[in-house]
């Protein structure tokens, strides 16, 4: 059984609050731990109308608060954007209220613009240190050193699982010289998926924390009744990356009948390239597609995204994909596909 996880930016629906979209991710933590999903992350953005996990250190508290058995982590902490002590503390802290349920994914890029990057008072330089960063951070949750001077109190001592996060061959060859699991963004940056798994595969040395390597790779994935009304869906997320495409940011935008009327050629192109790491449609279809997705990249693991308006579609479509995996299971090798 392929293992499904759930990545999750709090997306703040049109008509909505960020207080609504808080309150609708541990609804949704709530519902897919119940569907034996395995991992409930959130990711670091800022200046950002759309999202609400900015502080996402607190926000994983509170979704770990609201569920019990689920890890909760973050997918991911934007390094060049902290202290690596500052980090070991605040997840030092999440592993001691929620011991064995903490994960900390990492990764070298802003999650924001410029101007914004400025005003966190981090220099564009920061992310050049990013792979001496992840060894500090590794070190402050590792045993207390003889001489150390400055220790994450708490998280001395409590290991928790790190992450490297990639959309690029950077990544890949980070995560496999340091021996550690990674997760590449596919649902949004997939040109590069292959190629960045193999390199992470061909060139991973074991670790303390990690024995062989561990890929997950991350999918957009609408699922509902039928292949129309994904589709219907699914215009959502198609608007959201045609407003990145156009330079402009806001709410997550409610289902049209028409997507074609709302982006340019040029548009479409763009963002159709960006979800191209996309499933869509109904149980039939999605069973097919995951049967497919798993035989062509080998993936340990795949972490979900679903930009769906409408709560209550959005907690069906992680239903109807937690049953393809269940189908998937069930059946012979030979017939999966």
């Amino acid at each position: 059984m392929i293992p499904l996880s759930v990545l999750d930016l709090a997306l703040v629906p049109d008509g909505a609050t960020p207080a609504d979209a808080l309150r609708n991710s541990v609804a949704l933590a709530r519902h897919v731990e119940g569907l034996g999903y395995r991992r409930f992350w959130l990711a670091e953005h800022h200046n950002m109308v759309g999202v609400a996990s900015a502080a996402t250190a607190v926000v994983i508290g509170h979704v770990a608060a609201g569920t019990s058995t689920i890890r909760v982590g973050a997918g991911g902490i934007m390094l060049p954007n902290h202290a690596p002590l500052v980090i070991a503390e605040q997840f030092g802290t999440l592993e001691t209220l929620f011991p064995g349920r903490i994960d900390l994914g990492l990764g070298r890029a802003p999650g924001t613009d410029p101007r914004t990057t400025r005003a966190l008072r981090r220099s564009g330089e920061a992310a050049d240190t990013f792979p001496q960063d992840v060894l500090e951070v590794q070190a402050l949750f590792g045993e207390l050193k003889p001489g150390q001077a400055v220790q994450a109190v708490p998280g001395t001592g409590l290991r928790v699982p790190l992450w490297i996060l990639g959309s690029s061959l950077y990544g890949a060859q980070l995560a496999a010289m340091l021996g550690l699991p990674y997760a590449f963004a596919s649902h949004f940056a997939p040109d590069q998926l292959l190629p960045a798994l193999a390199t992470y595969r061909d060139r991973f040395q074991p670790s303390e924390q990690a024995s062989r390597p561990h890929a997950m790779i991350g999918l957009n994935v609408v699922a509902a009744d039928t292949d129309d009304e994904a589709r219907r869906l699914f215009t959502s997320a198609q608007q959201q990356f045609t407003n990145l495409v156009r330079g402009t940011r806001g709410l997550l935008r409610p289902p049209i009948a028409d997507i074609e009327a709302y982006w340019a050629p040029h548009e479409k192109a763009q963002a159709s390239r960006m979800l191209a790491r996309s499933l869509v449609g109904s149980p039939e279809t999605i069973r097919r597609g995951l049967a497919d997705l798993v035989a062509e990249t080998g993936a340990d693991e795949i972490m979900v995204a679903s930009a769906i308006h409408d709560p209550a579609a959005r907690q069906r479509s992680y239903t109807i994909l937690a049953e393809a995996r269940d189908a998937l299971a069930q059946r012979p090798a030979s017939l999966v596909a």
